[in-house]
């Protein structure tokens, strides 16, 4: 189980280590990535920490879903709010998002989401108390999770499914350096082989899957009570399902070993889709 940054969800708690050293001043060789990649993502990364200062991350998110997402952001305990907690992605669109040096958060998708022009609304998945910015809510789960700690000395990082699952995720690694600083994600399509106890369903279709500890509560599912050490809670049938299909991402509380990455200032793409 990692330190540091702790999140609550509705059944239970999930900690995490996560931070980074943020020297930004080498320009990234990147040579398999296209023109078109170096323009669209690297430039506006190398401008934004040109204004920001040399100690700063930046997250670049992407929608290559086929439908809107709309993306949650919730800090860790002490930590800065970023871009107000959320905000509209468009398909096909990037954002960068610009972190200062030791902080710790997540970001998730939220989906089918409706909001007035006063920013209320709510979303069918990852909704984080019915607005667009978040402003320090946590997201309801089912959900899939992209996890950060920067500084602490390196950067962990991690896809998450101990909140369920919604939308594919990836992390991508644009610089950093280390033995496990490498593309991390959960790009199978869950939602279709969601066991029938974990679905949510939109109009008889599943649009989400939640973890057992979200669908049954109990101590077994949840790394609680008599099971609240890696000794005590292991893999159980469903997160095994999870782990199978997205073997880099976690898949329960303690799923450590297999599911934490790190990188020596780094800055990283966030894919959803």
């Amino acid at each position: 189980m990692m330190t540091h940054f702790t999140t609550q969800t509705q059944t239970q708690t999930q900690t995490h280590p996560f931070s980074s050293k943020f020297h930004k001043k080498r320009l990234f060789f990147l040579p398999y990535f296209q023109p078109s990649f170096m323009a669209l993502y690297i430039l506006p990364i190398l401008l934004v920490l040109s204004l920001s200062g040399a100690e700063a991350a930046v997250f670049t998110l992407q929608n290559k879903c086929r439908n809107t997402i709309w993306p949650g952001i919730l800090p860790g305990s002490g930590q800065i709010q970023l871009m107000n907690g959320g905000f509209q992605l468009n398909p096909g669109e990037v954002v960068n998002v610009t972190a200062p040096k030791k902080w710790s958060g997540r970001f998730w998708p939220r989906r089918f989401c409706k909001f007035d022009s006063a920013g209320n609304g709510q979303c069918l998945t990852g909704d984080c108390g019915g607005k667009l910015q978040c402003t320090g809510a946590g997201g309801a789960p089912p959900a899939t999770l992209a996890e950060f700690t920067l500084d602490s000395p390196v950067d962990y990082y991690d896809v998450s499914l101990v909140d369920g699952y919604n939308v594919r995720v990836s992390i991508e690694p644009l610089s950093g350096t280390g033995p496990t600083c490498k593309p991390i994600s959960c790009l199978a399509e869950l939602n279709r082989l969601c066991p029938v106890g974990l679905q949510v369903k939109r109009n008889g279709h599943v649009v989400a899957c939640k973890s057992a500890c979200l669908a049954y509560n109990t101590p077994e599912y949840c790394c609680t009570g008599a099971y609240a050490t890696p000794d005590s809670c292991k893999p159980t049938s469903y997160s095994k399902v999870f782990k199978a299909v997205c073997p880099t991402s976690y898949s329960y509380a303690y799923d450590d070993p297999t599911s934490t990455f790190t990188c020596q200032d780094g800055n990283y793409l966030i894919r959803f889709c």
